[in-house]
């Protein structure tokens, strides 16, 4: 019944309707066996921290280790991936994030420029796509120091098309040895990222050059007995941060365009904020302290719309998880989504209200109340990039201008790998008054 209910409501609305059906914890039963899924934030406390060393990412990322990243760290498991979390993680402290700003500013005011010959005509555009683009830019410069922009969508479309076949295979599919059309396709995109990103790797060796990039930092990277990364675990971790890094915060920027323009009264609130702090000039880094509600616009959107709305811990020995007995080798997903949602910790859920992320609101909560990014030792290490990221733009772009949607659309959020507006997100670039 739940397989049928997938396919003819997609999973959200299905795992929704149990939630509210069964309560916090339950199983759903998939063919092969159950998977439990936990809303309560105890349970995401538990899985997380209190009973992490009975978790781990085992078989429920056996596609994205085959397909996508290898032994990079969003699936790399035990001693490996300890080793390569210590060797990142200074990269990515809120600090560490900072040096790519001069970064994202620039491709910031690249778009500032496009979209002001778009506000002059008056063109539709598919916010997705925009924000996928952007952001995709964003995150190769930061990444290869690329400057060509025909190299950055040339490895985007590529990247994509690997994303596309890995979420196809998350369901049931066909064996990889049938030569369908999409096979073929990913093994050609796969070619083409691996051999662009060997070809930098080659190029800085030979060369000896130096670049303030994220690859360059890998490639300095010593354990604690000198040893640095591998060649292939260069390019795994290459390929890991391009495929965590883009997506998200597209999807991220693409529902916050589309809450603002269903939401003036916030969008007004923001305004204010940006013409008190900025006028008519462009913000800089300093002025990102200044522009707290703009910060809180970016976080309610990840606790509505989080890019990643479930996440998979696989049981590595018998345990149990709100009261439910989890067997070893059951994968336990856990549902930002509708741990967002919650009524016993969310007051009108719905509700889009940005000041539920205040200082004193965040301090009364339920520290796994709130979880966009995961929590506990494995919590995404890019979620201080991907803020800076989302709050640079949205104070960047929103100064100037106030996308409209185009026409009037419920707009149904799917899962396809990441939360997607079904049929896009139809927008009209405007510029403010």
């Amino acid at each position: 019944m739940a397989l049928a209910d997938i396919a003819r409501h997609g999973f959200l609305e299905t795992s929704g309707r149990l939630w509210r059906t069964h309560g916090d914890t339950f199983a759903l039963r998939l063919g092969m066996g159950d998977m439990v899924i936990a809303v309560h934030p105890d349970s995401v406390r538990d899985v997380n921290l209190t009973q992490r060393r009975s978790f781990d990412k085992r078989t429920s990322y056996d596609g994205v280790r085959r397909y996508i990243a290898g032994e990079g760290l969003i699936a790399s498991t035990g001693d490996l991936w300890r080793r390569q979390r210590k060797l990142m993680a200074p990269f990515f402290t809120p600090k560490g994030v900072k040096a790519f700003a001069d970064v994202m500013f620039a491709d910031a005011a690249k778009l500032e420029q496009r979209w002001a010959g778009l506000a002059a005509s008056g063109t539709v555009v598919d916010m997705g796509p925009e924000m996928m683009a952007l952001t995709a830019s964003i995150i190769v410069r930061a990444l290869f120091s690329t400057e060509a922009d025909a190299d950055i969508v040339h490895l985007k479309d590529h990247v994509e098309t690997m994303i596309q076949f890995t979420a196809s295979k998350m369901g049931p599919h066909l064996p990889d040895w049938v030569p369908t059309a999409s096979h073929r396709a990913f093994e050609r995109a796969r070619a083409e990222v691996h051999g662009y990103i060997d070809g930098v790797i080659d190029a800085r060796r030979a060369s000896g050059g130096q670049h303030d990039d994220l690859l360059s930092r890998l490639m300095d990277a010593r354990d604690d007995d000198g040893t640095p990364m591998s060649e292939s675990l260069l390019r795994d971790e290459s390929i890991t941060m391009f495929f965590a890094g883009h997506e998200t915060t597209a999807r991220t920027m693409t529902a916050t365009w589309a809450a603002l323009a269903a939401h003036p009264r916030v969008a007004a609130r923001l305004h204010a904020e940006l013409d008190d702090v900025l006028g008519d000039r462009t913000p800089t880094l300093d002025d990102l302290h200044h522009l707290p509600y703009t910060l809180r616009v970016v976080k309610e959107v990840l606790r509505l719309w989080p890019a990643a709305p479930v996440y998979v811990r696989d049981a590595v020995e018998d345990t149990e998880v709100g009261g439910y007995p989890v067997p070893e080798g059951t994968p336990v997903m856990l549902a930002p989504f509708w741990t967002h949602r919650h009524p016993d910790f969310w007051d009108d859920p719905e509700v889009f209200d940005p000041d539920r992320f205040t200082p004193e609101a965040e301090a009364a909560r339920h520290p796994q109340a709130y979880h966009p990014f995961a929590t506990g030792e494995r919590v995404c290490i890019g979620n201080h990039f991907s803020l800076l990221e989302s709050h640079l733009l949205l104070a960047v772009l929103a100064r100037r201008f106030a996308p409209r949607l185009a026409g009037e659309r419920h707009t149904r959020w799917v899962m396809q790998g990441t939360l997607t507006p079904e049929g896009g997100m139809p927008m009209r670039i405007a510029e403010r008054t």
